[in-house]
């Protein structure tokens, strides 16, 4: 499914490492997008590791958001989750590995087929994996949000065409 634009897609879910920078932001700037071009599709976010669970995003993601008018005050993480793929018609992971991790959990080859890379699926690419700014300085994190809102913008259009 990840390569059928024919499929209606209603339910999103963007899937980083901790899920408390790339896939919280990427979740905020996709609602904010998609509600702006009037579309119906729900989006979440959450991590293939368990790590920060319950935890509030990074602190430099939520002011490099804020600069940017996305909200991530409320953002609350979480682990992927089998049930996942059940509940969202499309999971897009931020590089490679947390897409190996999103395939190594799925039950089905169809569930592993709805799994692909965020800035491939959307037309952003490249670069094809989204950096993780962790490591980085504010600058990197500024950086992330530029490279959510171009991957959301492909996203909108992606979803705009699957959606009619």
């Amino acid at each position: 499914m990840a390569e059928d634009a024919r499929v209606s897609v209603r339910r999103v879910l963007l899937v980083c490492l901790g899920n408390i920078c790339r896939s919280p932001l990427a979740e905020a700037v996709a609602r904010k997008r998609l509600a702006e071009a009037g579309l119906d599709v729900a989006v979440a976010s959450c991590g293939t590791g368990g790590w920060h669970a319950s935890e509030g995003a990074d602190t430099r993601m939520i002011a490099a958001a804020r600069a940017a008018g996305y909200d991530l005050s409320i953002h609350r993480a979480r682990q992927l989750r089998e049930r996942d793929f059940a509940d969202y018609d499309l999971l897009l992971a931020m590089d490679s590995d947390n897409l190996r991790g999103l395939r190594k959990l799925a039950a089905t080859q169809e569930e592993a087929e709805r799994a692909a890379l965020f800035l491939e699926w959307t037309g952003a690419a490249p670069p094809v994996e989204f950096p993780d700014p962790w490591y980085g300085d504010a600058a990197g994190f500024s950086a992330a949000v530029k490279l959510a809102e171009r991957g959301v913008a492909g996203l909108v259009e992606r979803l705009r065409d699957t959606n009619r």
